[in-house]
């Protein structure tokens, strides 16, 4: 596959016809007996085997579960029951639990299988649907790209020669590629935004506690929220609605919403603030041309549609302080549970180490100033409805460009390449990547809609509008 593999295909195939692609499609399909869910299940894990030794999106593969979920499923539908996802096969990634199967977050070692499912892969399983398998992410979900010792590397269908970001990599590249119509991932610094931005698909990162973290009542310390990846914004919001919906024990329980209902209705005239201003990190980063360029031009799609765009940056302040000690606490917290920390990354054990110094007063100071730090980033709120940035500041790196480095020059290569989505994960604010466009030589580029808190409506309004506009889902890996 070369660099200019960009490839504009027919339109996905809609409703109605006997190949349906996208999960909407699939959902409509399946409820008017025009598919079997085993038909699009075998679909599913032929493609996941053909595509595994290249790809290598997935962790687990559920082949023979899947398709006993999938043959339940047929009886279920000619019985007359109709669920929101009834028999769609879709994938999660491997920091969810599902009954009988490891979790193994990247890390190698023998992981017991888990004899209960998460809360998020509870509510997939009771609105239908067929979970194929578990894909891949970087141990304990540190970086933006999905490669290790446990597993290999997983690769960008747009150019294998590069990675799908991460930490969600895995759930990105079976989406990008069409093993499956839709994915969950989590997000913790970008980790559903960033892969969505380097394999051109929507990401919606939801606002702390949509989507359930259970059994963790809240997931690194409030950073790391579960969230969707998928191709357009009507079958990310659907994946969005199924899986939504607090444990009793979670420590976050926002009002519900549609997100279907959202993404089906056009935006009002919205004030949108075009920032390129990257938060202090104490080390050396710029953006790239390419992706500065590919974000005007999308500002200026919102100008066409009738918003008002104004250049202007959120006052982001000493955000960088807070992030540390939640995210290296997380890590420890997580870390202790693996069956042998010996097989850990180094970085790893180096993020271990840090989070026992910061994890007493340091981290409870970090939570304290969450509050203090919305009122000063949230000012921008009441003079704008949204933000746009871009997603990240480099189109995807290669593969293996961090093998091999320290742990310190590891941080700074990924601030460097991705400086724009972690200050939504202290906030615990909703944000969402949409396509943006491609590098002159083919990779995807993205950009983010962000908003305060619960608006997820308004971001996935707009982002429906954009999408009507753009047809990115028309561009399919070549």
């Amino acid at each position: 596959m070369s660099d200019s593999s960009v490839q504009a295909t027919a339109p996905a195939a809609v409703a109605g016809t006997d190949d349906p692609s996208g999960l909407v499609e699939m959902a409509a399909a399946l409820a008017e007996g025009l598919v079997s869910s085993r038909q699009l299940t075998q679909r599913s894990l032929r493609r996941i085997a053909a595509a595994q030794p290249e790809l290598n999106a997935f962790r687990t593969v559920r082949a023979e579960a899947a398709l006993a979920e999938a043959d339940a499923a047929d009886r279920r539908l000619a019985a007359g029951e109709r669920r929101p996802l009834l028999g769609v096969p879709l994938a999660v990634k491997d920091d969810m639990d599902v009954t009988g199967e490891p979790t193994a977050f990247g890390c190698a070692g023998d992981f017991a299988a888990k004899t209960a499912d998460s809360e998020a892969v509870r509510r997939l399983r009771a609105a239908g649907a067929v979970i194929v398998g578990k894909t891949q992410t970087p141990e304990l979900g540190q970086w933006p790209f999905t490669e290790g010792d446990a597993f290999g590397e997983t690769r960008n269908p747009w150019n294998p020669a590069y990675t799908p970001g991460g930490s969600s990599g895995g759930s990105a590249a079976a989406v990008a590629a069409g093993l499956v119509p839709a994915a969950l991932g989590s997000d913790g610094a970008g980790s559903v935004r960033i892969p969505a931005a380097w394999t051109h698909l929507v990401g919606v990162k939801p606002q702390r506690g949509r989507i359930s973290t259970w059994p963790e009542p809240e997931s690194f310390h409030g950073l790391t929220v579960n969230g969707v990846l998928a191709r357009t914004v009507a079958d990310a919001a659907l994946l969005l609605d199924a899986a939504s919906g607090p444990h009793p024990e979670d420590l976050h329980r926002p009002a519900r919403i549609s997100a279907v209902e959202a993404a089906g209705r056009a935006p009002r005239r919205l004030r949108i603030a075009l920032s390129f201003a990257m938060p202090f990190t104490a080390t050396p980063k710029s953006l790239d041309p390419e992706v500065r360029s590919a974000v005007e031009r999308l500002a200026g799609r919102l100008e066409s549609l009738g918003h008002e765009v104004v250049p202007e940056d959120p006052r982001y302040g000493p955000i960088g302080l807070t992030f540390v000690p939640r995210a290296t606490t997380g890590v420890r917290d997580w870390a202790s549970r693996v069956p042998d920390r010996a097989l850990l990354d180094p970085r790893t054990h180096e993020a271990v180490r840090t989070g026992r110094i910061l994890g007493g007063l340091p981290l409870r100071i970090s939570r304290r100033a969450e509050s203090v730090l919305r009122r000063r980033v949230g000012e921008i709120f009441g003079r704008f409805d949204v933000v746009l940035t871009p997603t990240t500041a480099t189109p995807p790196l290669r593969i293996g460009a961090l093998t091999g480095l320290g742990a310190m020059a590891t941080d700074r290569a990924m601030i460097t390449a991705c400086p724009y989505a972690w200050m939504w994960n202290v906030l615990g604010w909703p944000g969402v990547n949409i396509p943006a466009g491609f590098t002159a030589s083919g990779l995807p580029l993205g950009a983010q809609l962000l908003g305060p808190g619960e608006a997820e409506p308004t971001l996935l309004a707009l982002a429906a509008q954009v999408e009507a506009a753009e047809g990115w889902a028309t561009k399919r890996p070549g």
